[in-house]
């Protein structure tokens, strides 16, 4: 069973948590387009605070035994399956097969950064 403290297993649920924080930042304003430009950003400015408390650490963390390329990556990755998460069941738009199509590209190049 594998220790989820570890520096290999610790920042990936970090990652994932601090994207959710930042999806929210960025995104989650859309779905109340009548409030206040200057209220949601300071809004979001604040749930980005949160995202960094946990993007930092993780990087540090992670970058014990990840490149930073590594680290970037599986950032990216995992702010794609984030995003579409929140896309499809927040905001509830459509996930076509472009999107799967363009993010599997996206996956896939990924996957040569952890092949270098």
């Amino acid at each position: 069973m594998p220790n989820f403290l570890s520096p290999s297993i610790a920042p990936i649920f970090l990652l994932i948590a601090s994207n959710v924080f930042m999806t929210f930042a960025w995104y989650g304003h859309l779905k109340f387009p009548s409030a206040p430009l200057a209220k949601v950003v300071f809004i979001s400015w604040g749930i980005a605070l949160m995202e960094y408390w946990l993007a930092i650490p993780a990087n540090r963390i992670g970058h014990t035994v990840y490149s930073t390329a590594e680290l970037k990556t599986m950032q990216e990755v995992i702010t794609l399956v984030v995003f579409s998460l929140f896309s499809v069941f927040y905001l509830k738009e459509s996930f076509t097969w472009q999107h799967v199509a363009g993010f599997a590209l996206i996956a896939g190049g990924a996957t040569l950064i952890f092949k270098a």
